[in-house]
């Protein structure tokens, strides 16, 4: 397998080393020491809020958010049916009601058109998650926001770094979530964070993320939170990628035009959009859609990749697809076809950080004789 060409490897090739020795010449190696505030604080200033709660990845850090915002059962929260499980989870599992909304095949994001009419008198909040590359267009979002009185739950894990309106991803939210998994633009190995501007939410977080315990006595809990803790050493892991995030940013858009470049005359597929009137792609991860008029759909051509030694991802299950939230009564009726679309004729190609030109050559010369 040493031709395997794997979707997605992490680059570590800064301080990374030095500051995970730190912590174990220190002893710090748990969920105290001087790293995890740092990747904080630094973190915080990058995007531009006021308060930042490192915690144990990103889908911790959202199911923190929906428990410090209060959302409970029978609250409604609106969010896109193409994404990841953990939104819907996080919902789920605080008794609210996700309501879901179609995404816009070119973007691969939520139409935020769609939102205004499914608000009722129980909806609490708006859950925007930026996917594969372009951020949502968050005006009209604020703008329903502010107009309903409804919290906003941002979703930036995909978008370290990016920026809408010259604005970073993770500064729109009440509480707005990051991931460091290690396909990320950092990584911590596992990791994810929580960011707010609101003392109250942040003060909720810092002790939902502690179990709960009562200030100045150890060991007394008057309600239930998790263990949600970052160790001290995935914050050095943190603080070290950190240090590379402008670098990171601008070799994944290298990435992204280098594809852009080298496929642009296969006519089967749909590239990603380069840009947005409000946004450069950032290009977490290289997304391709087949055509309607293609005869195979993205499982069969995924298929055909990994024979070559490329290796891809499907896209997203919608949330109305998923077996476990039928099997609860969810969803049975949706329609929502964009979104089992995408899932249906798009997939992802190799664009980790570690990616070398010539790897990026050969997956568009595997992707050509695959797709002629």
């Amino acid at each position: 397998m040493s031709n395997f060409i794997p979707v997605n490897e992490p680059l570590l090739n800064g301080n990374e080393k030095k500051y995970l020795n730190e912590c174990i010449d220190t002893g710090w190696i748990s969920s105290e020491g001087p790293f995890i505030k740092k990747f904080e604080k630094e973190m915080a200033g990058y995007v531009g809020r006021k308060h930042a709660i490192a915690v144990t990845n990103g889908t911790a850090a959202i199911e923190m958010a929906a428990a410090a915002l209060g959302l409970k059962e029978g609250d409604e929260v609106i969010m896109p049916t193409f994404t990841i499980i953990s939104c819907a989870q996080a919902l789920v599992k605080a008794g609210a009601k996700p309501v879901l909304i179609d995404s816009a095949l070119d973007t691969f994001n939520m139409k935020v058109e769609d939102i205004e009419p499914k608000i009722t008198a129980k909806t609490k909040a708006i859950m925007v998650v930026h996917i594969y590359g372009l951020p949502v267009d968050m005006d009209p979002v604020l703008e329903i926001a502010r107009k309903y009185h409804l919290k906003i739950i941002e979703d930036a894990a995909e978008m370290h770094g990016q920026t809408y309106k010259g604005r970073k991803c993770g500064s729109f939210g009440d509480i707005s979530i990051f991931s460091f998994y290690p396909n990320k633009h950092i990584t911590t190995g596992e990791g994810g964070m929580a960011l707010t501007d609101d003392p109250f939410l942040a003060e909720r977080c810092e002790s939902l993320r502690n179990l709960c315990f009562v200030p100045g006595k150890r060991f007394v809990h008057e309600e239930l939170g998790w263990n949600l803790r970052m160790t001290n050493l995935q914050a050095a892991l943190g603080v070290a990628q950190f240090e590379r995030i402008d670098e990171n940013i601008a070799k994944k858009r290298w990435i992204g035009h280098l594809y852009q470049e080298l496929l642009a005359d296969i006519d089967v597929i749909n590239l990603p959009l380069p840009k947005k009137g409000f946004a450069d792609n950032i290009y977490w991860v290289f997304p391709l859609v087949l055509k309607d008029d293609y005869p195979k759909n993205a499982e069969q051509v995924m298929k055909e990749l990994a024979d070559q030694q490329i290796g891809t991802r499907p896209f997203f299950y919608p949330m109305h697809k998923q077996p476990v939230f039928n099997k609860m009564g969810l969803f049975l009726d949706e329609n929502l076809p964009n979104s089992e679309k995408l899932y249906d004729r798009g997939f992802y190609i190799p664009s980790g950080l570690a990616i070398t030109k010539e790897q990026i050559e050969k997956v568009a010369k595997v992707l050509h004789e695959v797709l002629k």
